[in-house]
C-alpha cells in the first residue's frame, strides 16, 4: 500500500480528552451531591442562566408564538421526514416467537426504555436538526417518557427554533439546562422526578465526557467526539464541491477533523487550495472554528487505488463518510465503517444533518468500527422469553443438569433434579455425576 500524506494533521480526535476528563468528573461529583441547587449554580456560573429550569406549556407558548409560519413549517417537514424514516426502522423488527422443539416455545418482545434523556447542543450555533434526531427518533420508538434539555442560547432561554423543533418532535418535559449540569439532572432526575433510562444527543467534548463517565448508571447513545468528515474522491469530482463539503463540517468546532481521501494527485491539489479561500468567506464565527479544525486536525490522503482509499477509510471509521467517484454500487458494497454514508456528489452531510431522514447522532472516535448511529433501536429492549410444556422440560432438563455438572454448578444442575423427580419420578435419565467440591 502506498499512502501519501498531502496534508497531515498536527493533532488526533483524542488530543483534547484528558481535559475533559478532571473537570466533568468534579462536576458530576458535586451535582450527585448537591441535587438541583449544584446543577442551578453551574447554569448560573457557565451560561448566566438563573430563570425556570422546567418550562411549562405557557412559557413555551410564548417564546415560540412569535416564530413565522414559514420557518414553523420548515422544522416540521424536517421532523416529519426523521419521524418517517425512524418509523420504518420501528416497523423493521418486531416481537416473534417459535417453537424450536416439540412444547419448547422461545420468543422476543421488543420493550421501549421508560425514560429517555434527549440532550440538544446549543453554543456557537442553535442545532435546531439534533432537537427532532432524538426526540422524534425516541416517539417513532415507543418511549413513555421524553426530556429534553437545551442549554440557554446566549444567556437567554432556549432558542425559539430549537424550542419549537422540541415541541413538535414530541417531547414530554423541556428543560433550560445545558453542558455537563443538564447530561447530570436527566441522569439523577434531577427538576422532573423522572431518571432517564438513557440519554442520547451530541455535545461538547464535557458533554460526550459526562454521558461516558455516566455509562452504566443510565444508558447512552454512541461513545461521541467532535463531528468528522471524510470524503473519497476519484479524478471524477468536483474539487469545489468536495472543499465546500469539508469546510462544511469543519465550521462545527476548532475540534472537527476534515479528511479527504483520494487517488486523484489533481483533486487533492486543488482541494487543498480552495479549502482557505472557502474558509476566508466565512462568516467570523464559522470561519474561525473551521480554520481551526482544518489546521490542527485536516488530513489529504493520497492513494494510488481504490481499495487502497477503502481500507484507509475503513480505519478512519469517518463519522460522515461521502463518496464522488464512479461506479457508487462498488463503494457502497465494499466500505464498512462509517457512521452514515453519503453516495454521490448529490447529497451530502449537511442534508443528512438537517433533513433527510436518517439520523444525525452518529459514532465518533473510530466506535463506527462497533456503532451505529442513533436509531429506534438504541430505545428498544429486544426482551427474550421462553415457556414449555412438562414433556419439554423432560427433554432439555438432562442436557442442562449434565452441562452444569460438567462446570462444576451443582446448585445449577438440582434445578433440573428437582423437576425430573416431579415429572418423571422413577426415570434412569443420566443427570451426570454430582459434584463434590
Amino acid at each position: 500500500m502506498s499512502i501519501v500524506y498531502l496534508k497531515k494533521a498536527a493533532k488526533t480526535p483524542e488530543t483534547e480528552t484528558d481535559t475533559a476528563r478532571k473537570v466533568v468528573a468534579e462536576m458530576l461529583a458535586a451535582i450527585e451531591a448537591g441535587g438541583e441547587r449544584a446543577a442551578r449554580d453551574y447554569a448560573a456560573k457557565l451560561d448566566g442562566w438563573s430563570g425556570d429550569i422546567v418550562l411549562d406549556a405557557d412559557a413555551i407558548e410564548r417564546q415560540t408564538r412569535d416564530i413565522p409560519q414559514a420557518i414553523k413549517d420548515d422544522i416540521a417537514f424536517a421532523a416529519g421526514q426523521v419521524r418517517r424514516f425512524a418509523d420504518a426502522q420501528r416497523a423493521s423488527v418486531q416481537d416473534f416467537a417459535m417453537e424450536i422443539a416439540p412444547g419448547l416455545e422461545l420468543g422476543q418482545k421488543l420493550v421501549p426504555v421508560n425514560t429517555a434523556g434527549c440532550y440538544v447542543p446549543t453554543g456557537r450555533y442553535a442545532h435546531i436538526a439534533s432537537a427532532y434526531m432524538s426526540i422524534a427518533t425516541a416517539r417513532a420508538a415507543g418511549v413513555k417518557t421524553i426530556v429534553a434539555c437545551s442549554a440557554p442560547y446566549r444567556n437567554q432561554g432556549i432558542h425559539p427554533h430549537v424550542l419549537y423543533a422540541m415541541t413538535v418532535a414530541g417531547a414530554d418535559i423541556i428543560m433550560c439546562l445545558g453542558g455537563v449540569q443538564a447530561i447530570a439532572a436527566m441522569a439523577f432526575g434531577l427538576f422532573t422526578g423522572c431518571k432517564a433510562d438513557i440519554i442520547v444527543g451530541p455535545g461538547n467534548k464535557f458533554v460526550a465526557e459526562a454521558k461516558r463517565m455516566l455509562f452504566g448508571k443510565v444508558g447512552i447513545d454512541v461513545f461521541a467526539g467532535p463531528s468528522e468528515v471524510a470524503v473519497i474522491a476519484d479524478d471524477s469530482a468536483d474539487p469545489l464541491i468536495v472543499a465546500t463539503d469539508l469546510v462544511g463540517q469543519a465550521e462545527h468546532g476548532d475540534e472537527s477533523p476534515a479528511w479527504l481521501m483520494t487517488s486523484s494527485k489533481r483533486v487533492a491539489r486543488e482541494v487543498a487550495e480552495l479549502i482557505p479561500r472557502l474558509i476566508a468567506r466565512l462568516p467570523p464565527t464559522a470561519g474561525d472554528a473551521a480554520s481551526a479544525a482544518w489546521r490542527d486536525y485536516g488530513e489529504i490522503v493520497l492513494c494510488d487505488t481504490r481499495e487502497e482509499i477503502a481500507a484507509t477509510s475503513d480505519a478512519y471509521a469517518c463519522e460522515h463518510l461521502e463518496v464522488h467517484c464512479t461506479d457508487l454500487d462498488w463503494w457502497h458494497a465494499r466500505l464498512t465503517n462509517y457512521g452514515s454514508l453519503f453516495l454521490g456528489e448529490e447529497t451530502n452531510v449537511a442534508f443528512g444533518d438537517k433533513v433527510s431522514g436518517p439520523n444525525h447522532i452518529l459514532p465518533t472516535k473510530l466506535a463506527a468500527r462497533y456503532s451505529a448511529g442513533l436509531s429506534v433501536h438504541k430505545f428498544l429492549k429486544p426482551l427474550t422469553w421462553q415457556r414449555m410444556s412438562r414433556d419439554a422440560c423432560k427433554a432439555i432438563a438432562p442436557v442442562s443438569a449434565r452441562i452444569s455438572r460438567l462446570e462444576g454448578m451443582e446448585a445449577h444442575a438440582r434445578t433440573s433434579d428437582v423437576r425430573m423427580e416431579k415429572y418423571a419420578p422413577g426415570s434412569n435419565v443420566d443427570l451426570g455425576s454430582p459434584v463434590e467440591v
